[in-house]
């Protein structure tokens, strides 16, 4: 199983002793910029890669590393879908430590989400002939890879949260504060319909990996 987490805590570039305290910085607040008006689009998504490349990929830190595979593989078809808008909008709200409802700088890290109201005991996941919701930043892949997988197994995948849905896939990189992040409301919207009687599941990515992943 992927586990980016150890390479968090890793990091050069994040840590206590960090190699280049003013590109560390600089990144953080061109995070903060790109986010600040709710979007992303594909102009940022290409300035961003260009100024990782340029300014960052060479130092081979995992968390810099994360976000710039992941941009290239949402730049490589020339394609910025809303798919990839909404995941990259999500990480760089992580990456930047900051929140849709209070966008002021806190921790210049990343973080897994905490006190997520996930399933207890986890269920059984089962691919086939279900369909799963995903939110937030997944650490398997993209977004798009993590569906591609259900889609092989049989599975469907929703637009969104609604009583058809079986299960939500929360992401394992996020941001700590998930009732006011990117991907608060799906997360919202799956507790309501599970306090209502709905029988949708609510999951961490790490459960999900484990049952679909030999």
């Amino acid at each position: 199983m992927t586990d980016l987490h150890n390479e968090f805590a890793n990091s050069r570039f994040f840590n206590q002793t960090r190699m280049d305290r003013r590109s560390a910085d600089a990144l953080v607040g061109l995070a903060a910029g790109i986010v600040a008006d709710g979007t992303v689009n594909h102009s940022e998504a290409r300035f961003l890669h260009s100024w990782l490349e340029a300014n960052l990929a060479h130092l081979d830190d995992p968390v810099v590393n994360l976000l710039y595979r992941r941009l290239n593989l949402m730049l490589a078809d020339g394609v910025f879908d809303s798919d990839e808008a909404s995941e990259l909008l999500g990480m760089l709200h992580s990456f930047a430590g900051l929140s849709i409802a209070k966008p002021l700088p806190t921790e210049h890290t990343f973080t897994a989400p905490n006190d997520l109201p996930l399933c207890d005991p986890a269920p059984e996941v089962i691919c086939a002939a279900r369909s799963f919701v995903f939110t937030g930043v997944m650490a398997l892949g993209p977004r798009k890879e993590c569906q591609q997988i259900v889609l092989d197994r049989g599975g469907e995948i929703a637009s969104g949260v609604s009583k058809k849905v079986h299960y939500l896939v929360i992401g394992s990189v996020g941001n700590e504060q998930w009732r006011h992040s990117s991907y608060g409301l799906k997360i919202m919207k799956a507790v309501e319909l599970r306090e209502a009687g709905v029988p949708i599941a609510i999951i961490g990515e790490n459960h999900w990996q484990t049952a679909v992943l030999p």
